[in-house]
């Protein structure tokens, strides 16, 4: 028998649910619905006032008839509460996505990140169409490089350069490319961000000068691959595109990396606050910054007075699209006119008469020297070395200069200094490079007054935590005094120790760089320290072999990079052949061999002609400074006669 207690207790549990809810009305219907005697159900609840009711013992008369089951009108009641709760969600879940989308809610704590200007992205998408504009350009500029981090991954607040790096690297040339290397083998988790003005990832510049002009395939201006002396095909880019990361991707980088930002120039540096200042306005902070920006080819007063229809005719030969220009010009023109006799214009000759034994095209070149290279060589090799170029096909006009220009029938008329005329399709400057200083203008960075270029110190610093490195810094040469080097190996050397010292090392330059030419795949010559054909010279030769040439070189070592060959190079006996000194006569033959440039008796410059991998031995001769009596002694260490 169920009890009276147990009943009561589950009537008024379920019941007191009803109360909470409900009012005073909704509670009296539920009662009556039930068949509850009100009196009855009021009974306990009486005032104390009013005689108490007699308590007897509850019977079945006395329990509340239910009109229907429990359990439904329980079901009945939480189906409503549940419809209330969904409604309830569903309008919680809608407006809150509707915040979240118009931008009323926000939940990111961190700051907006900022462009230059001080505004934040969603600012600056609304500020102008200039500034839109500008923003796309950037986005165009590196469209194709953001390969780390799918877009949809990546923070839409990020732009599109970093406006904070720890190395910053201005130039995207050797000397650049020699210091991320450098830095990145110290320092392996680096983020640098190199900022350079051409369209292309850092490239070696000799070969096209060089070697790109002895490829028979018609594609490789566009491929821009060719073979070196030993048939080995190479691309002139140091590095595949697939090696650098998108300088938007590079702050998100956790084991570094390095990201170039191509075809924009740094205009200003504020040392005192590390801040650089871009040509499309944008800014950059760093700890750590390099300028590398190299140097511009020179012009002649006249092409610079000319017409823009005259100059449209006239390379100024410097990067990749000089070499493109004038790769198309060579497949068209009827002649072409190399100006310059050092070893950039000597090296430009001899490969265009190569190709015009094919393609019938007149190259003429053009300088106020006696002889090809007149600046460097002593006489009497300067000669042979005229007669090697005029072999090739070339038309060498020695002791001329250039004093005017005209147009005639879309094609130019040169005017020299001796009254004579040339009728050319297309010229070609190649008279030396200016140092590119203009950062130091606009940024208070010394010049130097007699060499040029940024002035800095022996460890490459101009200023606090800025160095510069490559054909653009003017050093102080611990043996040599202080100088400006405009080589291939200069910019490898004097970029990786700015590297180094960029992560900590301190160390001062005491390299003596190299620099080498080639006339073709079998003359080529290597010199270090100062080579100037004004100054006393002993030049001491022996009969060249098949091996003494750079082809055969480049096949022994498989390196087309002289100042990398001479990693691999072997040591060599000193020669024990005594030598008889003697004047140079008419019909000499320079096979190979040494000519040394004396300072106050002292050798300061040495050229290794058709000899190679002995620069070691050479660098070791000027390191000591030594004063000679009798300098065939010292050529013996060179092993001239080694093969004879």
């Amino acid at each position: 028998m169920i009890s009276w207690q147990c009943l009561n207790s589950t009537y008024r549990s379920h019941f007191g649910l009803v109360r909470l809810s409900r009012g005073s009305n909704q509670k009296n219907f539920l009662r009556r619905q039930r068949g509850v005697n009100q009196h009855e159900a009021n009974r306990q609840y009486a005032s104390h006032s009013q005689k108490p009711v007699e308590w007897r013992p509850p019977n079945m008369n006395d329990l509340p008839v239910p009109r229907g089951s429990w359990k439904t009108a329980y079901n009945s009641v939480q189906k409503r509460y549940n419809r209330q709760l969904i409604a309830s969600i569903a309008f919680f879940t809608g407006t809150t996505i509707y915040a979240f989308s118009s931008g009323f809610i926000d939940l990111n704590l961190a700051p907006p990140m900022k462009n230059p200007s001080g505004e934040t992205e969603s600012q600056k998408s609304s500020s102008s169409s200039t500034a839109e504009s500008e923003s796309e350009r950037s986005v165009s500029k590196q469209s194709g490089d953001a390969k780390a981090m799918p877009i949809s991954d990546r923070p839409e607040d990020i732009p599109e350069i970093p406006s904070s790096v720890t190395y910053l690297l201005i130039g995207a040339g050797t000397a650049s490319f020699a210091a991320f290397r450098a830095i990145r083998s110290k320092d392996p988790y680096a983020k640098i961000l190199v900022v350079g003005e051409e369209e292309h990832y850092p490239y070696m510049r000799p070969p096209l000068s060089k070697e790109l002009w002895f490829s028979d395939e018609k594609e490789t201006s566009k491929t821009l691959s060719f073979k070196q002396w030993n048939g080995k095909e190479r691309s002139i880019f140091y590095e595949h595109e697939d090696f650098y990361c998108s300088p938007r991707d590079l702050p998100l980088k956790e084991n570094g990396g390095v990201s170039v930002v191509r075809g924009f120039r740094v205009v200003k540096l504020d040392p005192s606050t590390r801040r650089a200042y871009l040509d499309n306005g944008w800014e950059i902070t760093y700890e750590k910054c390099l300028i590398a920006t190299g140097g511009n080819p020179k012009n002649l007063p006249v092409f610079e007075k000319a017409s823009e229809e005259i100059n449209k005719k006239v390379t100024l030969f410097r990067n990749i699209k000089n070499f493109q220009e004038l790769d198309s010009v060579s497949r068209k023109a009827k002649s072409v006119t190399i100006i310059g006799g050092g070893f950039l214009g000597s090296e430009l000759a001899c490969a265009l008469g190569k190709r015009s034994k094919t393609t019938g095209i007149i190259v003429n070149q053009v300088f106020p020297e006696a002889g090809n290279m007149g600046k460097i060589l002593p006489e009497y090799l300067s000669q042979w070395t005229t007669d090697k170029v005029k072999s090739e096909g070339v038309n060498v006009i020695p002791n001329t200069s250039v004093k005017g220009v005209s147009s005639k029938n879309k094609r130019l008329i040169l005017h020299f200094n001796n009254g004579q005329e040339l009728l050319t399709d297309h010229v070609v400057v190649a008279v030396g490079l200016e140092p590119n200083t203009e950062l130091a203008k606009t940024s208070g960075l010394e010049i130097d007054d007699v060499h040029g270029g940024f002035r800095v110190n022996a460890e490459l610093e101009a200023r606090s935590n800025l160095w510069v490195a490559g054909d653009a810094s003017c050093f102080y040469d611990v043996k040599l005094g202080r100088r400006r080097v405009e080589h291939h190996d200069h910019a490898v050397v004097s970029g990786r120790l700015a590297g180094e010292n960029m992560t900590g090392a301190g160390k001062p330059y005491w390299h003596q760089s190299m620099f080498w030419s080639d006339l073709g795949p079998n003359v080529g010559y290597e010199a270090i320290g100062l080579v100037d054909s004004t100054m006393p010279t002993v030049g001491i030769f022996a009969k060249a072999t098949e091996e003494d040439t750079p082809k055969a070189v480049v096949e022994a070592t498989g390196e087309g990079v002289r100042s990398e060959t001479e990693l691999m190079a072997k040591e060599t006996e000193p020669s024990s052949v005594d030598i008889k000194p003697r004047p140079p006569v008419v019909g000499d033959d320079y096979g190979k061999g040494c000519i040394f440039y004396m300072r106050d008796n002292v050798v300061v410059g040495i050229i290794l002609w058709n000899l190679f991998n002995r620069m070691s031995i050479a660098r070791k001769i000027i390191g000591e400074g030594k004063s000679y009596d009798d300098l065939s002694e010292v050529a013996k260490l060179f092993n001239l006669h080694s093969s004879e």
